[in-house]
């Protein structure tokens, strides 16, 4: 058990770059759990979180695709380290917009990771979170989901259907001793989007994660990162569809 005086910080996607930069800044005093694939290959993450003074780190093996893992993964955190005090929903893939428009089977494996493997792992952690009455969850969605562009639309319905499951979780929360924060970046400059042009208003892992750590502390329910994109969004909604449909990534 840990025994730090609070609960663990859960960052599952240990090998995130927004994830990881995340637990830097939640890390003094803190222990750590990364949960990802190839747990034992962990070291430099382990290292990172180690100087930023993490009391303890501990890493798991975690496939978000493997749902029927889950459950057990969040209970096991629970009878080694204590209650959950944050957890991070750091993983998903961007996928490929023109094979998915072709390829169901891609398209599919882009739902299930953005979207369906995320609402299984917020559930089970939302329910043991609220059984011990406390805690914060971390949900990424992002400005693609706000309203789905024609460039993008599979990774973006995911995450819009992401954003509002999250909303609605949240309201399912208020009250208790759960709060749950939407995290909606823009363009992130990063591993995933490597090769590609960066889009107006972007941001990079670091700054993603300053503005959701600040989030955190404040317990706002959403961020914008940067906050521009809030009044952008607003915008976004009202343009016709003759007009967004030509709209680029």
């Amino acid at each position: 058990m840990d025994d730090t005086g609070a609960g663990p910080v859960l960052i599952l996607g240990g090998r995130s770059e927004i994830g990881i930069e995340l637990a830097r800044l939640l890390a003094p005093g803190a222990t750590v759990v990364l949960a990802a694939r190839k747990a034992d290959h962990l070291d430099e993450q382990v290292a990172a979180l180690t100087a930023a003074g993490a009391t303890a780190v501990h890493t798991r093996e975690f496939d978000a695709d493997d749902l029927a893992s889950h459950g057990p993964l969040v209970d096991a955190v629970v009878a080694d380290h204590g209650p959950i005090a944050t957890a991070v929903l750091a993983f998903g893939i961007l996928g490929d917009q023109s094979r998915a428009e072709t390829d169901a089977a891609h398209a599919v494996a882009v739902v299930h990771t953005d979207y369906v493997a995320q609402v299984s792992m917020l559930t089970h952690l939302a329910a043991a979170m609220r059984e011990a009455d406390n805690g914060r969850l971390v949900v990424f969605s992002s400005i693609a989901g706000a309203r789905v562009r024609r460039a993008n639309y599979v990774y973006g319905s995911a995450k819009a259907g992401l954003d509002g499951f999250a909303s609605g979780l949240a309201d399912a929360l208020h009250g208790t001793g759960v709060k749950l924060l939407i995290a909606r970046p823009g363009f992130v400059v990063g591993r995933m989007t490597q090769g590609m042009d960066p889009a107006p208003l972007s941001s990079t892992p670091a700054q993603v994660a300053k503005a959701t750590a600040r989030a955190l502390a404040k317990g706002r329910r959403t961020v914008w990162i940067p906050w521009a994109l809030g009044p952008a969004a607003a915008v976004m909604r009202v343009l016709p569809q003759s007009v967004w449909r030509r709209m680029p990534r």
